[in-house]
């Protein structure tokens, strides 16, 4: 078997956990000095002005998707009334925390509208790179119940191929672990088992583990997709193909809005 990596992943990977709050979530009082957190939230500020009364929407996870939350809470203060589906443990906590109404697939299988962050942006496709935060799983349930799937990025996310400056997690299960990673490697990713900040295999919602898979610029995304999918073990990969439907992009010249099509 092929040797598997086994290291602290990049800084702010893995998901928003108690222990990392205080330096990873943003500054919801819009007083950061960061500029791409100023984007960020100007755009996912954009991206909640969507929300219209009696919407079932769906809420992303990780930074951006939390300015967006916050802003839907401020909303909701001043009497919008929606239904939401959370991707995710803590954005579900912090719905909760302003009163949004959150329900769940039982009651609503259908999605009007799905907002959520990426950490990389296809131009031309619109493809995505999902899962920093390690919900990559539930978003990706979430986006394809959606009738509207609306990604919020600063200008830094978009690049001219997947993979230019970030791996693909690849969610899997932790019994065989060790397969999964070697069929991954055998596709020409170089697989790297996430750990949470305490040195441990980072745990996903589900309970699952999450291998980021280093495979350079990727020429062929939609068949990479398609053979990372086919391996026994993987549950899901950070790949979003032909799912996103408007791409709301800030940067230093204001927001701008990519369409798919």
């Amino acid at each position: 078997m092929n040797v598997v990596n086994i290291a602290t992943p990049p800084a702010g990977y893995g998901k928003d956990t108690a222990s990392q709050k205080d330096s990873r979530s943003p500054d919801m009082t819009g007083q950061t000095s960061d500029p791409h957190e100023k984007q960020k939230r100007l755009a996912a500020i954009e991206a909640a002005s969507m929300v219209r009364d009696g919407m079932v929407v769906g809420l992303g996870s990780g930074t951006t998707s939390a300015y967006m939350i916050d802003e839907l809470g401020r909303r909701w203060a001043e009497g919008l009334r929606f239904a939401a589906i959370p991707t995710s443990e803590h954005s579900a906590e912090q719905a909760r925390s302003h009163g949004i109404k959150l329900v769940t697939f039982a009651t609503h299988p259908q999605i009007d509208l799905d907002i959520d962050g990426a950490d990389e942006v296809e131009m031309g496709t619109l493809n995505l790179i999902k899962g920093r935060g390690g919900a990559l799983f539930r978003e990706k349930i979430v986006a394809a119940a959606s009738r509207r799937f609306v990604v919020v990025v600063d200008e830094s996310k978009l690049v001219p191929r997947l993979g230019h400056h970030m791996p693909v997690p690849v969610e899997v299960t932790t019994f065989g672990w060790e397969l999964t990673a070697s069929r991954l490697q055998d596709l020409g990713g170089r697989p790297t088992l996430r750990l949470d900040p305490h040195g441990t295999p980072f745990n996903t919602d589900g309970g699952n583990l999450i291998l980021d898979c280093n495979f350079g610029e990727i020429v062929d995304s939609v068949g990479l997709a398609r053979k990372i999918r086919a391996i026994v073990g993987v549950i899901e990969s950070g790949l979003f193909i032909g799912r996103t439907s408007e791409v709301i992009v800030a940067g230093r010249d204001g927001l701008k809005h990519l369409m798919a099509g």
